[in-house]
């Protein structure tokens, strides 16, 4: 019998902690302990199976909570698998719950396609909401909180991670990402390459016992990182561009059109965008309308 099925029974204090069967994505702590909600451990409980990534990971979490519910792994190549077990076991009245190793699942982690199987088939998931280190990095930061935009890990080789950033440059958003701790200085080299040396925030170890925030220009930022050198979780927040000259539309096919005597579509938009700091989108977009014509 199911713990839903055995909680069917039952009335009083206890009966209001039962859950339906279904899908429960449940945020874990990124640091401390403490930070776990009081649901989060109540639906921990009342799970009849853990999803999660590293079962020793997630077992000393359980193991400080007093919570002896069997745990299963789920991980990047169980995302690629069928999801028919899982399925059939909410259609069998149990619970199921989802964890990261630290914060809310999903996010940059695996899980969206059980979620779209389960929804796909009719079947109830829901979140509880709770620690995330995106959030914390963006309240650390001290960067435009407005708006922002989660690039998740970045591709290792140099050449891909630039263009990466580069693709993100010009959106008007606070950017986040997460990186490993010896190759921030890299990645920093990189936006500064590509971007220009923007004021950016350097968040490790947070909520652990040394949390640290380093804050100030990308260049600044790299001398300090190459003279005490960082260790453990790392969050790089990035801001969004400076804000440049109002130009309009004609101010740029002005300029396009000497630029396009010379130059290709493409290196003409990237010369005149260079020149304004305006979007290079914008700008190649207006330059393809004047070769068409």
């Amino acid at each position: 019998m199911t713990k839903a099925q055995k909680s069917s029974t039952s009335s009083g204090p206890a009966a209001t902690k039962l859950l339906k069967p279904g899908l429960y994505l449940v945020a874990t702590p990124i640091g401390n302990l403490g930070d776990v909600t009081a649901r989060s451990l109540d639906t921990l409980r009342a799970a009849d199976i853990i999803l999660c990534e590293d079962t020793r990971v997630t077992g000393k979490l359980l193991s400080h909570y007093d919570i002896h519910v069997p745990l299963a792994v789920y991980n990047d190549q169980s995302e690629h698998h069928s999801h028919d077990k899982w399925l059939g076991r909410i259609r069998d009245g149990q619970v199921i719950a989802l964890v990261s190793d630290a914060g809310m699942p999903l996010l940059s982690d695996p899980g969206y396609q059980l979620v779209q199987a389960v929804q796909d088939a009719g079947l109830y998931v829901t979140t509880l909401p709770g620690p995330s280190a995106i959030l914390a990095a963006v309240q650390l930061s001290g960067l435009p909180s407005d708006a922002f935009l989660f690039l998740g890990f970045l591709p290792n080789k140099a050449g891909e991670r630039k263009t990466r950033l580069k693709n993100f440059a010009d959106v008007p958003a606070t950017l986040i990402l997460f990186e490993r701790a010896e190759r921030v200085g890299d990645v920093l080299a990189d936006l500064v390459a590509v971007a220009g040396d923007r004021q950016v925030a350097v968040v490790r170890e947070i909520t652990k016992l040394f949390e640290e925030t380093r804050r100030g220009l990308a260049s600044d930022v790299i001398a300090d990182l190459q003279a005490r050198p960082i260790k453990g979780e790392v969050v790089v927040v990035i801001d969004r561009a400076p804000a440049g000259p109002d130009y309009s539309d004609d101010d740029l096919r002005d300029r396009l059109r000497h630029t396009l005597a010379t130059h290709s579509v493409r290196d003409a938009a990237g010369l005149v965008a260079d020149e304004t700091g305006c979007p290079r989108k914008r700008i190649y977009d207006l330059a393809l309308t004047m070769k068409d014509k």
